[in-house]
């Protein structure tokens, strides 16, 4: 036998195992649905069938609902867990009175957007569920949604870096530790400087 000859037996059969393999790949799709294939059965029932009720219950609360991540995580403490950690961080009276109005005037905002956030996606919800959503409604609420998200977005934000202005580095790295943040041993610079958040 040639080495020739001897080549095409081996490309057969591996050409045989590619089909072999296709085929089973083929009858799992084609089985019964599993849990994978149908992760929004049981949303159709919801209200506002994009948001989970939570979801509402946190956004008409005026409550982070994650928004405000990129500065929790990034050693800008937030103004409700400093509230409940004052004592640990040992807010002086004058920083506990400028956290707490910076919390209230938050809270006043994102739960006014957190209403109309709800509204409008309780519209785009109707529109779709009346069959008849034109792509100009379409166009309209999306655009509505993700501006009122923005400005949800800035309320939590903003409230994070006026906190982080009232404390100490020593209060930011002691609160990040608390949180359960890992790398908080450092002190958190301020905008001037070591010290740039004894105001």
């Amino acid at each position: 036998m040639t080495q020739g000859q001897g080549a095409r037996p081996r490309g057969g059969r591996a050409a045989g195992i590619l089909v072999l393999v296709t085929a089973l790949v083929a009858g799992c799709g084609s089985g019964p649905a599993t849990e994978g294939s149908r992760p929004y059965a049981g949303l159709e029932g919801r209200p506002i069938k994009a948001m989970a009720p939570e979801r509402i219950e946190e956004l008409l609360a005026g409550r982070g609902a994650g928004y405000a991540l990129a500065a929790e995580l990034n050693r800008y403490p937030g103004p409700r867990h400093v509230l409940e950690l004052r004592a640990a961080l040992e807010l002086r009276p004058d920083q506990e009175q400028q956290v707490r109005a910076v919390f209230a005037a938050m809270e006043q905002e994102a739960q006014r957007h957190g209403r109309e956030l709800v509204a409008l996606e309780t519209e785009l919800d109707r529109a779709f569920g009346s069959g008849a959503v034109t792509p100009a409604e379409l166009a309209r609420l999306t655009a509505e949604i993700a501006a009122v998200e923005g400005r949800l977005r800035h309320a939590h934000l903003a409230a994070h870096l006026d906190t982080k202005a009232a404390l100490t580095p020593e209060q930011v790295t002691r609160y990040d530790r608390l949180r359960g943040y890992a790398g908080a041993g450092a002190p958190a610079p301020g905008p001037h400087g070591a010290a740039g958040h004894g105001r």
